[in-house]
């Protein structure tokens, strides 16, 4: 017994000074006055391309490093996955017990788990994104207004739509998790392109995954196959899978586009020579988020609340990226963008308000909860 009491007391022991150990080299990690950041993700890690990648460009922007070149990883700055959402909770925890100055969250999934974890530890700094509800103190929430950077690339799928000669082309979306967020993205994208089509056809899905290109890759091979001429994806990792299917139907000579997110995903879909089956990407400058919240805190200014960001604040845009986008649409779509900022266009971001209006079709998956 005493054998075993002293093998158990070891082993405390040895938890204890490993964790004063990891809080010493926090603590010697900004030395130079620099904040320290840890970006929490889920399953799909930064190689999804889009979002969290754009949360991982942020963060090595304000070092001055890059993607490619991230010298200080591991120390000032690193990135924690989540495999499963079970490991939100105590993966949160352990970073807050190892004392980084702000603790970075993805998505709203996360929600539940900050707002528990930001009340157990008032001191620590929390920033999440596409979350405007926690209402804790110490917890700085980005929103972005999807819905204005989406209308522009439904524009953009349709007027090029209108350019190729088509009388009456279809569209579709896929989305990843459905919630009040790619709402926003849907309604955006169903409203730009019923600015050009008023009764063009519709489909939506919706994966119910971040991280299963494998799901949007058959769904868009038979949206494809069925007429379907434009799909765009807010659905993270799994979006990737209209890219790929895109790729191969440009590449066998079918004229259909994808539509990429939160990133320029030009470089995704290219098949050929200075071809890609990436149209246009819905931009969400997810990075901008990340600057602002570590130079407010380099600035000793950090403070909850919510930070909105609108295409007026350049939180949203489109790509010009592909040459095979015709110049008059772009006009148009420079056109739209400032009567956006204007107000002169009315976008309507939740479900309810478009079905009301009679813009979206009536058994889409979009819900705004």
């Amino acid at each position: 017994m005493k054998k075993i009491a002293i093998i158990a007391l070891a082993a405390a022991a040895f938890v204890a000074l490993a964790g004063c150990s990891k809080k010493e080299a926090v603590k010697n990690a900004s030395s130079d006055g620099r904040p320290t950041i840890r970006l929490v993700t889920d399953a799909t890690g930064i190689d999804d391309k889009s979002f969290n990648a754009a949360a991982w460009r942020g963060i090595v922007e304000f070092y001055g490093e890059s993607v490619e070149n991230a010298k200080s990883r591991g120390t000032l700055y690193d990135i924690v996955t989540c495999q499963t959402q079970d490991q939100y909770l105590p993966t949160l925890k352990q970073l807050a017990d190892e004392g980084y100055d702000i603790i970075c969250a993805t998505g709203f999934t996360f929600s539940d788990a900050i707002t528990e974890i930001a009340d157990e530890y008032p001191e620590q700094k929390f920033v999440i994104v596409d979350v405007d509800w926690v209402g804790r103190p110490n917890v700085k929430e980005f929103v972005f207004h999807e819905e204005e950077g989406s209308y522009l690339v439904g524009l953009a799928a349709a007027l090029q739509a209108q350019e190729d000669g088509i009388a009456n082309p279809k569209f579709g979306f896929i989305g990843g998790v459905p919630g009040s967020t790619i709402t926003k993205f849907e309604m955006g994208y169903i409203q730009g392109i019923k600015a050009v089509y008023p009764k063009a056809e519709f489909f939506d899905y919706y994966a119910n995954d971040w991280g299963k290109p494998e799901l949007a890759k058959t769904q868009a091979k038979n949206w494809y196959n069925m007429g379907v001429y434009a799909i765009f994806s807010a659905a993270g990792g799994t979006g990737n899978g209209t890219i790929a299917q895109a790729k191969e139907m440009r590449y066998a000579g079918k004229n259909v586009w994808a539509i990429g997110v939160d990133s320029d995903q030009y470089e995704d879909g290219v098949y050929a020579e200075g071809k890609s089956a990436v149209l246009t990407s819905m931009i969400k400058r997810v990075e901008t988020s990340l600057l602002i919240a570590l130079n407010d805190f380099a600035e000793g200014k950090f403070a909850g609340g919510v930070v909105n960001l609108s295409l007026k604040d350049g939180g949203v845009d489109y790509s010009k990226a592909n040459k095979a986008l015709n110049i008059k649409v772009i006009d148009a779509i420079e056109a739209a963008k400032k009567d956006i900022v204007s107000g002169a266009v009315k976008i309507y971001p939740t479900y309810k308000e478009a079905l009301a209006q009679g813009i979206a079709p009536a058994g889409l998956g979009a819900i705004d909860d």
